[in-house]
């Protein structure tokens, strides 16, 4: 009897660990930067860009401070592990040629007042190294997977804070 009350507790004590310990494990949030760096890297093909939240008449001349969205669309990005990468253009048309590659040094930027992690890359010119480059972009990270990457890029619309462009991306 004392050998079964022994036991009968003690596989409750373990129940009661082990689902402590379950439960500890569902409430992280988000990924960590490391995690979502693990998720981004590869390469990548841009495969549409939508407006979302825009106003009827709303338009965007050019992302990234460098060509109209269309000259973006089935562009490679080529993000390896150490922060080096690339946009190879596919597109023909106005400020886009097929073949055309932007050098970019990308990474993964963690707020300290705790918020979302943000994908961010600054565009390199011959003879320019990342650390001399103060001005880049930052696109909110949405998803990703093994073959799927969807980014965020709030844009100001009217003087509205919820109009962003959704790039959808699938892994080559």
């Amino acid at each position: 009897m004392k050998t079964t009350l022994k036991l009968s507790t003690l596989v409750i004590a373990l129940m009661l660990f082990f689902n402590a310990c379950s439960s500890s494990r569902q409430t992280t949030s988000s990924p960590t930067s490391g995690q979502w760096k693990g998720g981004v890297k590869g390469q990548w093909v841009l495969n549409s860009v939508e407006k979302k939240n825009f106003p009827s008449g709303a338009n965007v001349k050019r992302i990234f401070d460098e060509a109209p969205i269309d000259c973006f669309i089935g562009s490679t990005w080529n993000l390896i592990a150490n922060g080096k990468g690339s946009i190879t253009f596919s597109a023909n048309g106005e400020l886009c040629a097929p073949g055309a590659t932007r050098d970019i040094f990308w990474s993964i930027y963690k707020p300290e007042n705790g918020g979302e992690s943000q994908f961010q890359f600054k565009k390199l010119y011959p003879g320019e190294k990342a650390k001399n480059i103060t001005e880049g972009y930052r696109l909110d990270l949405a998803y990703a997977d093994e073959q799927t990457l969807t980014l965020n890029m709030p844009v100001n619309v009217d003087g509205g804070n919820d109009s962003f462009l959704e790039f959808k991306f699938s892994k080559r």
